[in-house]
């Protein structure tokens, strides 16, 4: 494995400035969604979003990727492109975003209900963000990287839910995809030392039912085997001597951080 890139003050303040506008874009989509609306249409309101921060996507063109953004529904695990699919009340979107401001990459995703939702689907959000703060509250400078992949499988073993173990998590900083993979599942104590200034994205990918996932004709949109349902929830944090600085913290912050502080009771 190649040498986990660790970022200097400059690129610290890099992160941060794309980070907080990735989340913020992200959030704006949230808003925007409603029963009826396209794929399509959340797509090209996620080009004007980010176009107007001054950014652009990091996914567009990104090995040939057609869309702004990632938008997968209910049955759609990651790499959703937008289309003429409409949402229907009671869906679940997850929204994947990705900028790249002043050369630095933001990248957060979230899974959001279209009005209502079933008590099922309510419970799987809440367990995959449950996995995700676990991952996170695990990051401490001077803890192994096994640490944060063992807390998210934790987490959603104890849920009865499964883990997706073909996508993982990853380092970002200059580039969308840097060292290390972090994946979903794995041993405590085990994998590379976290240093102060590593900047990683953590993503539990959770299904409902197995594990197993396919990958449509389009090439990208990867579904549940099963056909049940599927939720992702992101966070770009930077190691530090102590507990992890969440970079793209939502505008919501003191509801992520109640999260993270529950998250060992709650596995």
């Amino acid at each position: 494995m190649s040498p986990i890139p660790i970022k200097d003050a400059a690129g610290i303040a890099g992160m941060r400035a794309s980070c907080r506008i990735a989340r913020k874009i992200l959030e704006e989509l949230c808003v925007y969604l409603e029963p009826g609306k396209t794929t399509g249409e959340i797509d090209k309101k996620a080009g004007e979003l980010i176009a107007a921060h001054g950014a652009r996507s990091a996914f567009l063109g990104y090995r040939k990727f057609p869309g702004q953004l990632c938008i997968s529904v209910n049955e759609e695990v990651v790499h959703g492109i937008g289309g003429a699919r409409r949402l229907g009340y009671g869906d679940v979107v997850k929204l994947d975003v990705g900028i790249i401001l002043d050369g630095w990459v933001g990248d957060t995703a979230t899974t959001v209900g279209v009005g209502a939702i079933t008590p099922a689907r309510q419970r799987l959000l809440e367990r995959t963000q449950a996995a995700l703060a676990a991952g996170i509250a695990s990051a401490r400078g001077g803890a192994k990287l096994g640490d944060v992949s063992h807390a998210v499988e934790a987490t959603v073993k104890h849920s009865g839910f499964s883990v997706v173990r073909e996508f993982v998590g990853h380092g970002v900083g200059r580039k969308l995809h840097e060292e290390p993979q972090i994946p979903n599942f794995g041993r405590a104590n085990s994998g590379p030392v976290l240093r102060p200034g590593m900047t990683l994205a953590i993503e539990p990918m959770v299904n409902e039912g197995s594990p197993e996932v396919r990958i449509l004709k389009d090439g990208w949109t990867a579904v549940t085997a099963d056909g049940k349902d599927s939720a992702h929830f992101e966070h770009v944090i930077l190691i530090t001597e102590g507990a992890p600085e969440i970079l793209t913290e939502s505008i919501g912050a003191d509801r992520d951080r109640k999260v993270l502080a529950n998250s060992s009771v709650n596995q």
